[in-house]
């Protein structure tokens, strides 16, 4: 345990290391050729920030990766092993990855986007990766692999979507992406799968690396900076695919969890209700469902009175309290209940913040953010 812990500790810092050397290079970069997130009225910041922070996002994960991973080969206590999903896995970031840096420098059309999504998400079940239980959830178990396959399609694009639209103020995709993959790196740690760990260890400490100049950094400094479609688009096929690992039932790597699905899901529980809100409210209100407004759930907190940061807490506070409440009560009760009680505790949520919006003499639901507001 000590020799793990050590092995994934390195890999931490190794990756949080180059995210420091790396970000105040692309910095410069993007002042050189003038790359920056353009303010709108959807946005909200108001001065010319880079956009390309996700850019160190891979190489820093990878560096220290196949660095942790060459110290623990000559750990002879620990069998270090790379399957077919961990190439099919690379070869699918790889896709994303470059996708979101192209649509940062050059623009991407969504239709674009949407295909190299797709053809990303593809990679895991062909490499035999998919969900093939729902361990009981609305009463469904196994799932045949005919069908398995195109819905892991869907939850691999829906996830890294939800993460990508939940990047809206500071810290906020960063800061649920590192609870999320702390909790994954918990539970694959307790099946004793370092390879994942590591993994996951080197994307926290680039990601601490990139909230420090994406919190703290002074614009005027040239020192503040976004991660931009090339980190949210990243980040979210990291978790979909960690999501995916973990609620497959494979007897050959993990042993039968009962709270496979739940757990995978709780990880993931902001993003995923924010998006599934937001397709519910433009379908009601016929705005196209695809399209930009300010309606997320940090929009709506700040305007119900909170600040940016204030807004960011809450948010944060919200999911580890959905992690602990869902861990509690799925010992108890099956997953089925558990999702019934998540939603309407997000119903609440959303309520309550309607409520508080009204009182300050705003409306809940921005329509047209380029005309309202």
């Amino acid at each position: 345990m000590t020799t793990f812990l050590l092995i994934t500790f390195g890999a931490f810092l190794l990756s949080m290391v180059c995210g420091f050397i790396f970000i105040p290079w692309i910095l410069n970069y993007c002042k050189l050729h003038q790359l920056y997130d353009i303010p709108n009225q959807r946005k909200m910041h108001h001065t010319f920030v880079p956009r390309l922070g996700g850019v160190s996002f891979l190489p820093s994960m990878m560096l220290a990766f196949v660095a942790a991973l060459f110290v623990a080969g000559f750990n002879p206590g620990r069998e270090i092993t790379l399957h077919l999903w961990t190439v099919y896995f690379l070869i699918g970031i790889l896709i994303i990855y470059c996708t979101g840096i192209v649509d940062d420098v050059l623009g991407v059309s969504p239709r674009t986007k949407f295909i190299a999504q797709i053809v990303a998400a593809c990679c895991l079940p062909l490499a035999g990766l998919y969900v093939n239980n729902l361990y009981g959830l609305f009463g469904i178990e196994q799932i045949p692999a005919w069908a398995a396959m195109p819905l892991t399609v869907f939850i691999i694009v829906f996830i890294v979507n939800a993460v990508n639209l939940i990047d809206g103020i500071d810290g906020l995709c960063a800061g649920l992406c590192i609870i999320a993959l702390a909790g994954y790196f918990i539970v694959f740690g307790l099946q004793n799968i370092l390879t994942y760990c590591i993994l996951i260890a080197g994307i926290i400490g680039v990601l601490t690396a990139y909230l420090y100049f994406n919190l703290f950094g002074k614009t005027e400094n040239n020192r503040k900076i976004f991660m931009g479609d090339s980190g949210s688009l990243t980040l979210g096929f990291i978790l979909a695919f960690l999501f995916v690992k973990y609620a497959m039932d494979n007897p050959h790597v993990m042993p039968y969890r009962k709270d496979g699905l739940l757990l995978s899901s709780t990880f993931l529980i902001i993003p995923v209700f924010d998006v599934v809100r937001l397709i519910f409210v433009r379908s009601y209100h016929r705005q196209p469902i695809f399209g930009a407004d300010k309606n997320h759930v940090h929009h709506k907190l700040m305007r119900a009175g909170l600040s940016q940061h204030q807004a960011l807490a809450a948010i944060l506070l919200l999911a580890v309290g959905y992690i602990a409440l869902n861990f509690s009560l799925g010992l108890v009760l099956s997953s089925t209940w558990v999702v019934v009680i998540d939603i309407v505790i997000f119903i609440l949520f959303q309520l309550t913040v309607n409520v508080l919006i009204r009182k300050r003499g705003a409306q809940p639901f921005v329509l047209n953010p380029e005309r309202n507001e």
